[in-house]
């Protein structure tokens, strides 16, 4: 596959790229039904990828899957990478402002001449697959499958040392998971997605350690002693060798408290192996579980020294204290203070309280703007926050057909014992009158969705 010349020609627009892809099957706003292994594959991705000349292939790769905290930890492995003089493609899932952010080189997202070439050379082989499908009977390609071939044939033309990539759904049968990846991470593993992943933590384990390769290394940041035991026997039985968060390298948060409302980063000192010295690092990224999941990515981050790679210590702390992502605990307002943060399960969303709870108590009027897709807990969302919120606004983003029914979020907010909620009909509108009842000393606090955080304007 060769770059093409800046001066070439592009027989289509973004507009029209953007309708192509929106006519296909997503997941991300239809969920899918029945069963798992015949609704995904990699069948599909390995016809289409070698269509396109195998660009997957084409750089080595650090490959991420888990329940909460891939992104994060995805953004710090590929910034690290970065600061060791690395070119560093980045796959994201999924977008909060624009589908470009799903697919950067070296922290820049691609751009929309880049997006739509990449697309010419990935949409005739999916219309291609398309008509076989409908001659044999079998699914043409998804839109997260096409995306990710998109991401790989981006990434090939600018010549990446190094993808890193994050898993948009499970793992086993994941479209990224067709890499030769040189190290895996599975980041902490909790209940969601149960109608596709199964209804307990051992299931959910099982598709996330889908990404173990035979003989690659595994970072585990699984905490649950059944899910650990899973990825365990999982990685014995592919002769993968695991580093565990807890037992083969120890991490020590500094827990000290915010200054005001800053809900930036902090420190903390990690031991790697558990009985060496300790080393300090800072982190950009806010709460407890952002320390667990650098300390995942500077564990990676050894392991591809071991290979060969080169990682600098210096380009590690330089990398963790510029990592960034958005909607992960952002402040996007001052009077009145406003965060927003994309927890979208029951355990990230115990992460933000436990997070945000010391700034909390320091304003007069505190307000819950909240959303949530229709297979979420969200009665068990809901629940972390009783007590915490004086008001609570209930809306359904616009922009994706998942939005829990208003009538629902009524009902929860009634058996989470939390304030009657106001009702607004669309995000905008609900941080509107969140800002209003919190009142210039205020705090108002938005999460339950990554697609809430999208159509929120801070």
């Amino acid at each position: 596959m060769r770059k093409r010349p800046s001066h070439h020609r592009l027989t289509v627009d973004r507009d029209r790229v953007i309708a192509w892809l929106d006519a296909r099957t997503n997941y991300e706003r239809v969920p899918a039904s029945g069963n798992t292994s015949a609704t995904f594959g990699l069948g599909r991705m390995r016809r289409l990828l070698h269509d396109l000349g195998n660009p997957h292939l084409r750089s080595a790769v650090v490959h991420v899957a888990g329940t909460k905290g891939k992104g994060s930890t995805v953004t710090m492995l590929a910034s690290i990478l970065e600061e060791s003089g690395h070119r560093v493609g980045r796959y994201l899932s999924p977008h909060v402002h624009a589908v470009e952010e799903r697919i950067a080189v070296n922290d820049k997202p691609i751009s929309p001449r880049e997006f739509v070439a990449a697309f010419e050379q990935v949409i005739p082989i999916v219309d291609a697959m398309d008509r076989a499908a409908v001659t044999t009977g079998r699914r043409g390609p998804t839109w997260f499958e096409v995306m990710t071939a998109a991401a790989f044939v981006h990434f090939a033309d600018a010549r990446v040392d190094v993808a890193v990539l994050e898993t948009g759904l499970g793992g086993r049968l994941d479209a990224t998971n067709v890499c030769k990846p040189l190290v895996t991470v599975i980041t902490s593993i909790s209940l969601d997605h149960m109608k596709l992943l199964g209804p307990t933590i051992p299931r959910i384990a099982t598709e996330k350690a889908g990404i173990v390769k035979r003989g690659c290394p595994v970072v585990c940041g699984a905490t649950q002693p059944s899910a650990r035991r899973t990825i365990a026997a999982i990685a014995a039985r592919r002769r993968a060798r695991v580093l565990q968060l807890g037992r083969d390298f120890i991490v020590h948060h500094h827990n000290t408290p915010p200054r005001g409302d800053t809900l930036a980063g902090g420190t903390f000192d990690l031991r790697m192996p558990a009985d060496g010295p300790a080393v300090t690092y800072t982190i950009a990224l806010a709460g407890r579980h952002q320390v667990e999941n650098a300390a995942l990515a500077v564990a990676a981050m050894h392991q591809l020294r071991d290979l060969g790679v080169h990682v600098s210590n210096s380009a590690i702390a330089r990398g963790l204290a510029r990592a960034t992502l958005p909607a992960r605990i952002e402040t996007v307002g001052r009077r009145p203070l406003v965060i927003v943060d994309a927890a979208h399960n029951v355990a990230s969303m115990t992460s933000l309280v436990e997070t945000i709870r010391p700034v909390l108590g320091r304003h007069p009027s505190r307000v819950l703007v909240f959303a949530a897709s229709a297979d979420k807990q969200v009665e068990k969302m809901l629940g972390t926050v009783r007590g915490l919120f004086d008001h609570v606004v209930i809306t359904r983003y616009l922009k994706n057909p998942r939005a829990v029914p208003i009538e629902r979020l009524r009902a929860a907010c009634r058996s989470a014992g939390l304030p009657a909620p106001q009702e607004s009909v669309s995000p905008a509108a609900a941080l509107r009158s969140a800002r209003s009842l919190a009142g210039s000393r205020g705090i108002v606090v938005v999460a339950g969705s990554f697609f809430l955080a999208a159509e929120i304007d801070g």
